[in-house]
């Protein structure tokens, strides 16, 4: 390097050093006002209620609205998400389910809600996540509940008709399949791995790229990863998580066949959460069997001018040939139009349950 480009580089460096000196003082100088916040709380009778779901979102989107760049927004939210996630463990690091193991979609989509100062609990199945939560040995719970190829995600729907927790917030999760393999071509990849479903959504990748290859199903993305990581000739289709555990190096990125696929999950605890201003309130509901009856239980949704961003009908296990329905509302219970959509589906609906208000979730 000549001396001028070194004079010029230092001068910079020396503001990057000055800038991030300031950046420190004012990260602890928000920690410690986040302290004073759980001191607050915890004078008027809130201990233990350190996460606000609908605080975060406000937080995350008028951070959004205050990015002028460079850096972009998907950037500046990674960012605050973890220093919210390190003033809140400043407290108690919240315990949070999700369905393991490690390395797979469940733990980046509980890593992008929580942060990585999260104390994450991965379990075997969604019916773990649950009994975690409701046993009170997690405070939340992340388990998946549609994506956007594969459609709803049944047994979540299921344990969401018998448990007592609530939706307090959810996830959507870019989906993008990496083909992962201590071998350096295509040529020498002798067996896949993959869970059934990603296997599935890479079909048409695999039919052109590694024709004949037998294609090997396991219990999740990050045992593929896993089994790759050990054998000779071995690759895996699974997430940046289960590359990044595993020390696997990705051939290929990107290779799913839908190029928008993405999976949402629901935040679970033992709340819901306050009014955000961006809000999505999610329920049960049934009607009588009879003509009409399905009409004349969503017409108070127009009649009030309610949104329904999503429906799905799943048997009813206590009748043969009887369907429940679950229902997806723009707002939260408490905004005026959605109470009154409410009120007026109890008064209709056979069954009804509000399984919580959340906010929309932040990108």
């Amino acid at each position: 390097m000549n001396e001028g480009m070194l004079q010029e580089l230092g001068v910079v460096r020396a503001q990057i050093d000055a800038i991030d000196a300031q950046i420190l003082a004012l990260l602890n100088e928000r920690a410690r006002c986040a302290q004073h916040v759980g001191e607050i709380k915890a004078r008027y009778g809130e201990i233990g209620q350190v996460y606000r779901p609908e605080r975060e979102a406000q937080v995350l989107r008028r951070i959004q609205d205050l990015n002028a760049g460079p850096l972009p927004d998907e950037s500046v939210t990674f960012f605050f998400r973890e220093v919210m996630s390190a003033c809140l463990s400043l407290e108690n690091p919240l315990g949070v389910a999700f369905l393991g193991p490690l390395g797979t979609f469940s733990e980046s989509a509980a890593v992008k809600h929580f942060g990585h100062a999260a104390r994450l609990a991965p379990q075997g199945s969604i019916d773990d996540v649950f009994r975690e939560v409701e046993a009170g040995h997690a405070q939340y719970g992340v388990v998946p509940v549609e994506n956007s190829t594969e459609g709803a995600v049944g047994r979540t729907l299921d344990l969401l008709f018998g448990t007592s927790l609530k939706i307090c917030g959810e996830v959507v999760v870019r989906i993008h399949q990496h083909l992962m393999t201590r071998e350096t071509s295509l040529g020498s990849i002798r067996k896949v791995y993959s869970h059934a479903q990603s296997l599935a959504q890479c079909h048409e990748w695999l039919n052109r790229s590694l024709p004949g290859v037998p294609r090997i199903p396991v219990g999740s993305n990050a045992e593929a990863a896993r089994l790759a990581s050990l054998e000779p000739g071995a690759a895996a289709i699974a997430g940046e998580a289960a590359s990044e555990r595993y020390d696997l190096p990705r051939l290929v990125e990107n290779i799913e066949d839908e190029p928008n696929n993405t999976t949402r999950f629901f935040v679970l605890g033992r709340h819901d959460a306050g009014r955000s201003g961006a809000d999505k309130t999610s329920l049960i509901l049934s009607a009588s069997n009879r003509p009409g009856a399905m009409h004349e239980l969503l017409a108070p949704l127009a009649d009030a001018g309610v949104s329904m961003s999503r429906l799905e009908s799943r048997p009813a296990r206590a009748a043969l040939w009887e369907y429940v329905f679950y229902v997806d509302l723009e707002g939260h219970r408490d905004d005026p139009a959605v109470k009154a959509a409410l009120d007026a589906l109890t008064a209709r609906a056979a069954y009804l349950k509000v399984l919580g208000s959340y906010p929309q979730a932040v990108y």
